[in-house]
Order: C-alpha cells, then structure tokens, then sequence
C-alpha cells in the first residue's frame, strides 16, 4: 500500500512538474525591421496581430539579433555562439550543416530536450545540410540536419526562397518528389532525363512574375528567377504564393498534436519577407509599398495565426510566444517588386522606414542592421509593457537553461549569458554590452555607447542622443574609444563572453 501512494504521488508530483513548464515558441521574421511593426511607428503597414502580441507582452526597444544577415543571426540564437568565430557567412544553395551535430556541443533545441520537450523547426532554414565534403542526395535521406542539432521535427524551406533547391524537406525527405524525375542541385549527371528549367540569364523572357538581378537570374521556378542551378524535382516544387499558408498549416498541426502530449518548442521561421516577395493573392494591394509591405501584411497575418492556434488548444497561458527578426529591412534585393528606396532621399518609398528611426539594415553594421522586433509575451507571468533593457537573441540558451534550472556546462553556448531578468521585465538595463555583426565587421555596444573599429577611421556613437548615428565622436572621446577599442579586441579573442 505504501508503495503504491508512494508512486501515486510520484506520478502527481511529475505530472505538476511538467504542467509548470511552459512551451516556447518563437516566430522568427526574415528581413523584417524595427519599424515594420505598428508598435515601434509604422503607419504604412499595418500590422495588428503583431501590435495586439506587444500589447499583450513585453516590448524591447533596444532587442538584437547578432548579425545584420541571416545565417549568423540564425546560428548564434540557435547555439549560443557567434557566427563569426565559426566562419559562418550567409550560405550558398548547396551548403553542408554548419552547426556542430557533436554530442558535447549544446543548442536550443537540445536543451529543451533535456528538459522533456518535443522540439520542431517549421520554414527558412539556411544553416545547410549534409556533410561537408559530401554532396546532399537529395533523393534519399537528407542528413545530418535538424534532427541532428536537436529537433525532433523538421518541415524545411531548405536554404531560402530565392535560392535552390525550391522544394520542402520533411525531416529527412524532400516532400512529393518523383523518383522518376530526381531531383540534383548545383552538378547533374550526364546523360539525365530530369525536369529542365530556363536559365534566367540566357531567357530573361522566362522571369514572368518580375525581372531579377544577375545573381538572381539562374534557374527559374515559377517564373521567377533563383540563385544556384537546379533540375527535375517537377512534383515537388513549392508554390510561392501558398509558402506562408503551408508553414502556418504544418505549424498548427504540430501544435495541435503536442497540446495532448509533454511540452514543446517551436521555433517557427517565416520566409517572409525574404525576396522573392511573393504574398498570397489575398494579401496583394492591401499596402501602397509593393510586395515588400504586402509581405510584411502576411508575416502579421501568420504571427496571428500561430497565437490563434495556440489559444484553440488552450494553451496561450502556459506559452512563452517570442516575435523577433534574424536582420534588419532591406528593400530593392535582387527583384524588381516595387519595393525600392527613392536614392535621391534615401528615404524609403511612401515616406516608410523599415530600420524606424535607425541607421542602416540588412547587410550593414550600423543600429538598423541588428535592432530588431523583440516581443515576449507569457501571461500572468511576465507584465506587459515596453522595455528599454539591451537584450540579445544569443541569450536564449543561458536565459532558458535558468528558467529550466538547468546548468550549462563552461563550454556549452559560450557566447550566451542569462538574461531571463531582463526578459521577464525584471531588469530594466539588461546587458552591459554585446556584440554586433555584418559580414566581417564586428561593433560592440556598451551601454549606450556604439563602437565600429572600420578600416579608415573609428566610428564612436552615443545612442542616448544620436540613434540615427550621424555624429562620430571619436575624435571628441579619445579614452572611450580606446577602451571600447581594447574590450571589443579581448571579446573577439577570448573566444567567449560568458564568464
């Protein structure tokens, strides 16, 4: 008898240990900027899902990404190391894994793991797959991958959607493909009898949806011109215009199943609004920016949509919803979408700017490139409000470990520091200093202080009066700038920022 109540109440006390964690699910924007969203200033596109989220979390005024492009932003969340130690740039098409699958290497999805979740990456991939040294198959099974780093599901956009291969990969299957007509990225055999698609540079006529670029302009999927080559896989091929409906159809799918099972994170990576900007007919026109403000419409509806899901099952509560961006905005990127900047002004079209009132974005080291969309919202747990605290995505390994009263070991995601604080709006100042990248230039932020060791002079800014970046006062604060100078040198060699 005693045994029996003994277990009972192990089963109890196991089953209210699980109700009290709680999912995590971050939508993660491509491109999208600071002042994308009606809740940091935009009035050209309006974004109500996305604002109602903020209204119902917390808001972070000064929340980054790492790198001001994808794949670093995408690598250092998801390992807690900086992409720049690793090498690791924006990748091409036919790019083998760039995070580590090594048992002692942590990642996001592992430490949930460790904690009894089910874990899932549903959209963009662009962290590669395969071996390097061996090309992807992509008839057969395609790994290692997701499920290597972590992730019990995966339903992918490989690489993205202005490069090959343009076909979903379900786990470890490209989803639909005919093996009559396999699928090859980059070389095929000779002697082939795979699907042949135009080659945009020889047969501009074949980019029917809009022109592109010369990058942009290899093989041609659904009139549109991709970077990489490509051929058969015909069965297979996504529609542009149905990607959001897809990711958002997989996503609340997923939800649904694990509502009924242990808790679980999401991290839900939206294409848009990633070039080829190529909404759904219904989203189309309902701005005056071109398919760029269309696009951003659609990742506002698909930012709803997961939070709708969530609240069917019931589990809006017991979920930590996080709304952020891998990079800042970018417009004319390859095609022509109407989503180009006046050059005379440079001022965005229509009088709207992505990077809010922010310097640069994509691609470039200043503010704009970084500072992003930063939302948090967990009801009854962390008050809804606006936040001006320093926080970065790569503390979300160290701040989530703390949350899960887990201990990360010295080597485990060295960059990431715990935040959680500063995430639950307990501290107002949030991080002393962090790193900024773009390409091979690294900035650091210390405080409210902006340093950018560049090639022919130094560029020192003080944030709390120039958020525009306009006035480089390293002439005028010799000292600052030496010691922010020296700091950035001893971060980037010590090869960590975690203590």
């Amino acid at each position: 008898m005693l045994k029996k109540i003994i277990l009972s109440s192990l089963v109890i006390s196991n089953a209210l240990f699980a109700a009290e964690k709680p999912n995590v699910v971050i939508v993660y924007g491509d491109d999208v900027g600071y002042g994308d969203i009606g809740a940091n200033g935009s009035t050209k596109i309006p974004t109500p899902h996305i604002d109602k989220i903020a209204k119902q979390g917390l808001l972070f005024t000064d929340g980054h990404c790492t790198a001001a492009t994808c794949t670093p932003s995408r690598y250092s969340m998801l390992t807690g190391l900086y992409g720049f130690r690793k090498g690791v740039r924006i990748l091409p098409p036919n790019a083998p894994l760039c995070i580590s699958t090594a048992d002692a290497d942590i990642t996001l999805p592992k430490l949930f793991k460790r904690a009894g979740y089910n874990t899932a990456v549903i959209g963009k991939w662009h962290l590669g797959l395969g071996k390097a040294g061996t090309p992807v198959n992509w008839n057969k099974e395609i790994k290692p991958g997701p499920i290597e780093v972590g992730f019990d599901y995966s339903f992918l956009l490989p690489s993205t959607n202005d490069r090959v291969p343009c076909v979903y990969v379900e786990n470890y299957r490209v989803v639909n493909l005919d093996l009559n007509d396999p699928l090859f990225v980059g070389t095929v055999p000779e002697g082939h009898k795979s699907t042949i698609y135009p080659y945009g540079r020889t047969n501009p006529e074949a980019e029917t949806y809009y022109p592109a670029d010369h990058q942009h302009s290899e093989t041609v999927i659904n009139g549109i011109g991709r970077i990489g080559k490509m051929w058969g896989g015909k069965s297979a091929l996504w529609n542009d215009e149905g990607m959001a409906d897809e990711f958002v159809n997989q996503a609340k799918k997923y939800i649904a199943k694990q509502s009924k099972e242990e808790p679980f994170f999401l991290y839900f990576s939206s294409q848009d609004i990633h070039v080829p900007r190529a909404p759904h007919p219904r989203f189309q026109g309902k701005t005056k920016l071109g398919k760029r403000g269309d696009a951003m419409i659609q990742f506002d509806w698909s930012v709803g949509a997961i939070s709708k899901a969530l609240e069917q099952e019931g589990l809006t509560e017991n979920t930590i919803l996080i709304v952020s961006s891998d990079n800042g905005p970018v417009y004319d990127d390859g095609y022509e979408d109407g989503s180009t900047v006046r050059k005379s002004t440079k001022e965005a079209d229509q009088g709207h700017d992505g990077s809010g009132p922010y310097r640069g974005g994509k691609y470039q080291i200043y503010e704009g490139g970084t500072r992003v969309p930063f939302i948090i919202r967990w009801p009854g747990k962390i008050n809804p409000g606006v936040s001006s605290a320093l926080v970065s995505q790569i503390d979300f390994i160290a701040s989530f470990a703390n949350l899960l009263n887990i201990k990360l070991k010295p080597i485990e995601a060295p960059d990431s520091r715990n935040t959680l604080q500063a995430f639950m709006g307990k501290d107002k100042k949030g991080l002393e200093f962090t790193l900024e990248e773009a390409g091979k230039m690294i900035a650091i932020r210390y405080n409210h202080w902006k340093y950018i060791p560049t090639k022919k002079r130094a560029q020192l800014f003080d944030l709390s009066k120039d958020k525009g970046e306009k006035h480089n006062l390293v002439s005028d604060n010799p000292e600052i700038a030496k010691k922010l100078a020296g700091k950035l040198n001893s971060l980037r060699k010590n090869g960590r920022l975690r203590n």
